[in-house]
């Protein structure tokens, strides 16, 4: 991503404001930090395509934030970055060796606390990679619809096109296998994408986007 310049609306050279909340000039304000993150991740993961995949996941996190309500967005994403980094580096270590069980934390509403509402994303974000690294797209559809969301039996098959028997076989199976050890490599892009229709259906209660996604096998 480039540093976005001549904005529409704006004379040349003129920077955006902390409060400005176009999409154009939080991403501007965003690249104009970017060294600075990426140069805080690497120093704690050690690796440059690790860094670059932690700040990336920070400009997700940073547009789901309430940015209004944040005081200093350098301080802020700052520590975001860092304490992103620090849980990438665990995970690294642990991967392999501690597994983790069926879980989706609650998206709890952030309010006047942005920093908490990142935290619930980064939670989020860590649940999800996991459903997206042992479970099939039938699996997770299933799995997210139902645990999630509250999805009846009977919706969620006429969603995917399957008899309500099959759906309980899944959910089922998907259970099992968020238990086990085995996982897959993930796209970060399919991750990200993902995470961002979660987010927006848990904070909306528009699920379409998230139906299309999950109905996708």
């Amino acid at each position: 991503m480039s540093v976005l310049t001549d904005l529409p609306g704006r004379s040349p050279g003129t920077r955006p404001t902390a409060g400005d909340g176009t999409l154009e000039a939080t991403a501007a304000a965003f690249e104009g930090l970017r060294p600075r993150l990426f140069g805080t991740a690497y120093r704690i993961v050690g690796s440059r395509v690790e860094a670059e995949d932690v700040v990336q996941d920070i400009w997700l996190r940073w547009q789901l934030t309430d940015r209004s309500v944040v005081i200093s967005p350098v301080a802020f994403l700052s520590r975001a970055t860092a304490r992103l980094a620090l849980n990438v580096a665990r995970s690294a270590r642990s991967r392999y060796q501690t597994p983790l069980g069926p879980w989706l934390p609650e998206l709890v509403d952030p309010g006047t606390d942005p920093e908490a509402g990142m935290q619930r994303v980064e939670e989020l974000a860590s649940a999800l990679l996991v459903v997206l690294e042992r479970l099939t797209p039938a699996e997770r559809a299933v799995y997210i619809l139902r645990e999630a969301f509250e999805y009846a039996y009977g919706d969620i098959a006429g969603m995917l096109g399957l008899s309500v028997v099959n759906i309980r076989q899944i959910s089922s199976r998907a259970r099992r296998r968020l238990a086990a050890e085995h996982r897959r490599a993930v796209d970060p892009t399919e991750h990200r994408r993902l995470l961002a229709a979660f987010v927006a259906a848990a904070r909306a209660g528009d699920t379409a986007a998230l139906e299309s996604l999950l109905a996708v096998r």
